[in-house]
């Protein structure tokens, strides 16, 4: 991000006080298409201007709390205190959802799986 736009990212942080933001009209910078409708701003996006330069640090110190205590003068306590009140506020994302009914069957038609899988699947212990 260009320091205009991270400063202009930082006044709306500040103007919005962690009051939920609906964005309603998305532009695509290179072709100037423009979409209409209701976004939510992603999760990371929806913390404070102060958490997300905490999780920026904390990810280009490859996770290390050590050198958060020393980018931050805080101590080892008092990192983790923050890391665990962020992650508590984030919600995380399923990366492999159940899969849905028809998709089972449809798995189950092309002969992908057999039908123990699918009623497996179908029950939730796959």
């Amino acid at each position: 991000m260009t320091d205009t736009k991270s400063q202009d990212w930082q006044a709306l942080s500040e103007l919005t006080r962690g009051r939920p933001i609906l964005v309603e009209r998305v532009r695509l910078t290179e072709s100037g298409v423009a979409i209409e409708g209701a976004f939510e701003l992603p999760r990371l996006a929806q913390l404070s201007a102060e958490d997300q330069v905490f999780v920026a640090a904390f990810v280009r110190s490859h996770g290390s709390i050590k050198e958060m205590e020393q980018v931050f003068g805080v101590s080892y306590p008092t990192v983790k205190a923050r890391l665990n009140r962020i992650a508590a506020g984030l919600e995380f994302i399923e990366t492999d959802p159940t899969p849905g009914r028809e998709e089972v069957l449809s798995r189950l038609a092309r002969g992908e799986i057999s039908a123990e899988q699918a009623i497996s699947e179908l029950e939730g212990k796959a």
